[in-house]
């Protein structure tokens, strides 16, 4: 077996995660490896948001037949689409199991920059509310870590992506580093006055924070990035870099150190042991086009896969001295799996405003309202909170569908006409149990020949409960907005891992009886291992967790270079 240079340290992935990962160390001085699972991408080849349907073969609706075969799960999510179906991968070649009738949707991409090629770049910051959540309602385990000591990382990320939004001064929802928000649409303005008028201060319509410039950043620098030009179609890919990708940010700026390694095609299968030590001395890869089986050997070793992929490879480091998988003498990794429940909320169209006059465009963002459940007082029927996503706009000409008649006629009412429709609808979050699990499942494996995880969670009767309560204050929103024909969701719950906002599995915590990692991502039981994507998660808030895991990739880097500096590791 083929052994590589010795590295300061080897970051798995190179998405979100990955890629801060990787910035962070080399500027740091340190040499490292980055191994992803899947090919470099060729924006001028691959992505297409300015690619017409007329371009495509199947006209933008594809292959139905043979996306139905070689995706089925991966294509239930929106972005998995003939534009864009090439950043999602193929599940016959990565399969995963589940208990009958409790179904789970692992969305997953495999190629540089992961899901923050596809993803939905909204991002909001966690509060106290969320990281002290049990301090605050009695349920689960406080995070050990507060606002206040991730808010300077926090910062850090957000002044280097760039994020648009307002400032709300809310206290469960704090604020970000803004660069200019993006304007309301006329029926999102009709909704916040209407709202307003309720006369709760903590429940407010706000433009979503959103990863995309509203204005150049980082100007007269290696990191200059291009305001945003609204072609609206950000899941096909960014060209220009205006929203945050890591091969458009966070890795240019780690390349251009000259110590970063990135090798592609690397499926990871385990982390391999020192037997004297115990520490961490590599990580084994199947190489994905040749099938050959290498390993990379570096000082430290940092998860960024994903949530299930990192707590899949660490089930899969057996030995001797972790017979239960790498850092897991707690039994807690796979643990506390979460995803936001969603499906709760509500549509309609707004009458009162003019359709004659089309103010559309390529604004890729929405409205956000934040939770405004459990703060101050406590809600009869269920614990935490939801916050609200969704928009109001114009069809241009989707209306088409419902109209009646055909030719000029038609055409001419298709054309002129341009109906307001508004909707609204929640994530929640999901409380943290530890019968919601993922482990191996050793009588299937993958392409490559690694075990797959059998992933076993179900929401409760707390998300049940939320997401009828997310239908019952949607309607009464667009009720006092003076929204017409309104259409209301209850339920059913949505299938765990439908939001792609899976979290857990690899908890931090103070206790090593109780959690995989310390409050530095550091692995109680290998001090050379550090996990900071999902996994780390000790409750999975309502917010976006994408930005929660950049600031504390940040931080955990931070650590874990005065950590090897000082000889600690």
């Amino acid at each position: 077996m083929a052994k590589e240079e010795m590295y300061d340290a080897i970051v798995v992935g190179s998405g979100a995660t990955g890629g801060w990962a990787a910035k962070e160390l080399t500027e740091k001085g340190l040499r490292v490896a980055v191994l992803e699972a899947g090919r470099k991408i060729d924006p001028m080849k691959e992505y297409t948001e300015h690619t017409w349907p007329y371009e495509l073969k199947y006209r933008g609706f594809g292959n139905q037949r043979e996306m139905t075969r070689t995706q089925p799960i991966q294509s239930l999510n929106y972005a998995c689409t003939e534009y864009g179906r090439h950043f999602f991968v193929n599940d016959l070649e990565n399969p995963y199991t589940t208990p009958p009738g409790k179904p789970f949707y692992w969305i997953r991409s495999r190629q540089v920059g992961g899901r923050s090629l596809p993803w939905g770049r909204q991002t909001y910051r966690m509060s106290n509310y969320d990281f002290k959540a049990a301090s605050h309602d009695g349920y689960g385990d406080d995070w050990p870590i507060s606002h206040e000591e991730i808010a300077p990382y926090y910062d850090k990320v957000e002044e280097f992506i760039g994020i648009s939004g307002s400032y709300e001064k809310l206290p469960q929802l704090p604020d970000s580093r803004f660069l200019p928000p993006m304007p309301l649409t006329c029926g999102e303005l009709v909704l916040k006055e209407a709202v307003d008028k309720i006369g709760d201060p903590l429940r407010r319509v706000i433009i979503g924070r959103v990863a995309i410039l509203t204005q150049n950043i980082h100007q007269g620098t290696p990191n200059a990035r291009a305001v945003c030009h609204w072609c609206g179609h950000c899941d096909r890919g960014c060209s220009t870099g205006s929203y945050f990708s890591s091969p458009h940010s966070t890795l240019p700026a780690a390349a251009r150190t000259g110590r970063m390694n990135l090798i592609t095609h690397a499926v990871v299968s385990h982390i391999v042991v020192d037997q004297n030590t115990g520490k961490a001395r590599g990580v084994h890869y199947v190489d994905a086009v040749t099938r050959a089986h290498r390993e990379v050997r570096g000082r430290v070793v940092l998860l960024c896969a994903g949530t299930l992929e990192s707590t899949r490879i660490m089930l899969n480091s057996t030995s001797s001295l972790y017979p239960n998988g790498i850092a897991n003498s707690s039994g807690v990794v796979g643990h506390y799996l979460m995803d936001h429940p969603k499906r709760g909320g509500a549509q309609g169209t707004m009458p009162m405003l003019n359709t004659k006059v089309l103010e559309g465009d390529g604004r890729a963002n929405g409205i956000y309202i934040p939770r405004f459940h459990n703060l101050k007082t406590k809600h009869k029927r269920f614990l935490r909170g939801y916050g609200f996503q969704g928009g109001s706009g114009q069809s241009l000409w989707n209306h088409a569908k419902s109209l009646p008649g055909f030719g000029a006629d038609f055409k001419k009412a298709v054309r002129e006409d341009h109906p307001w429709g508004i909707s609204i609808y929640g994530y929640g979050e999901c409380l943290a149990s530890y019968d919601n699990h993922a482990s191996i499942n050793k009588d299937v494996v993958d392409a490559w020949g690694i075990p797959i995880l059998h992933i076993d969670m179900e929401f409760g009767d707390n998300e049940r409960k939320m997401t009828e309560d997310m239908g019952d204050t949607a309607e009464e929103m667009l009720q006092k907005a003076g929204a017409k024909d309104i259409t209301v969701s209850r339920g059913p719950l949505s299938i765990p891992g439908f939001s792609v906002h899976e979290v857990g599995t690899a908890r931090m915590g103070n206790d090593p009886k109780k959690s995989v990692l310390n409050k530095f991502n550091q692995a109680h039981d290998v001090k050379n291992l550090f996990v900071t994507d999902g996994a780390c998660y000790v409750s999975s808030g309502n917010q976006n967790p994408t930005l929660t895991m950049m600031a504390l990739t940040v931080r955990a880097c931070e650590y874990l270079v005065g950590e090897l500096r000082a000889g600690r590791l």
